[in-house]
């Protein structure tokens, strides 16, 4: 019998894994095809399949031997409501470094694109149409960053040379870094009257899930921008509409609830809104970082050492 490490990745493809000849392990390639690669209960290892929520899942309740899953996604919470089906002791680790760069850059990409009314250029140059005008500037702009944690904290550093204002941090609780204060959450409602931009970037959990609903957005300035690259369901979605309806806010989302939007969701049309289709991570930055996640955290595994990222342990 192997103990076999489940990859969703090529393991030919992935420079720095370890060689298994002459050991208990073997490698075993599955990316959510309809056929498992061996019988699940000799997995333990499993590397969940990127972007594929409602599979990835599938082989976890015949897991028996499991000790550790590995996401290539920074938020876990498509995985939370299945973890019960596992025995005690296995490790769930996230991606923590292989989004980071990506989801920062889609967080300043729509920040910019948003105030600057590149939308309404493209919308120009598709009707042959010179529509100038003035438009905001992320200059002197007052951003307030929800989630400080890796991906705050890389949307901070690309914030650094635009000249803003302040960059203002939230984490779920209080503490100081090497750039200066962190807000606790509790603190959100007498920071957002002074934020020009509040961008989320804070996990999915039944603490942020709704954070963003009627009350949060009328604490919000007249004329500010919500950028979402969270997670959707982060906001309430039908208040955030009937604010941007009213011309009052406006928003950039690369998640919205429901996910994906339907052709007929009024969250499309709604003015000042400018979406993105959930592609943060998804980049030419992925792929390699992802191999070197996982060619890490094997040999960790393989030789027995503590393992990164490590987001809970099931009981």
């Amino acid at each position: 019998m192997t103990s076999d490490i489940w990859l969703s990745l090529p393991a030919d493809g992935i420079s720095g894994l370890p060689t298994l000849a002459g050991t208990d392990f073997a490698y075993r390639f599955w990316d959510g095809e309809p056929e498992f690669p061996a019988d699940p209960a000799d997995c333990v290892f499993y590397t969940v399949p990127y972007l594929k929520p409602g599979i990835g899942v599938l082989p976890l309740p015949g897991m028996t031997s499991l000790r550790v899953i590995q996401t290539l996604s920074a938020g876990i919470d498509h995985l939370e409501p299945d973890l019960g089906t596992l025995h005690s002791g296995v490790r769930l680790c996230n991606a923590k470094g292989v989004h980071d760069a990506s989801t920062a850059e889609i967080a300043l990409t729509l920040t910019l694109a948003s105030l600057r009314g590149i939308p309404e250029f493209v919308r120009g140059q598709d009707a042959r149409e010179w529509r100038t005008g003035f438009y905001p500037a992320l200059a002197d702009k007052s951003v307030l960053i929800i989630g400080y944690g890796a991906i705050g904290a890389a949307i901070e550093d690309r914030l650094i040379p635009f000249e803003c204002a302040r960059v203002v941090r939230v984490a779920r609780s209080a503490r100081t870094t090497e750039r200066g204060e962190v807000h606790a959450l509790a603190d959100v409602p007498s920071l957002l009257p002074d934020a020009d931009v509040v961008v989320l970037a804070t996990p999915l959990t039944a603490l942020t899930k709704g954070l963003v609903d009627a009350e949060f957005l009328a604490g919000m300035k007249d004329g500010a921008l919500l950028v979402n690259v969270a997670r959707g369901p982060v906001v309430d979605t039908g208040a955030l509409l009937a604010e941007v309806t009213q011309g009052r806010l406006r928003a950039a989302l690369d998640v919205t609830d429901p996910e994906p939007l339907p052709s007929g969701h009024p969250l499309w049309g709604a003015p000042g809104v400018l979406i993105s289709p959930h592609v943060g991570g998804s980049t030419s930055a992925f792929l390699p970082r992802a191999r070197r996640l996982l060619a890490a955290q094997v040999r960790r595994f393989v030789e027995g050492l503590p393992l990164e990222n490590v987001v809970l342990t099931t009981e």
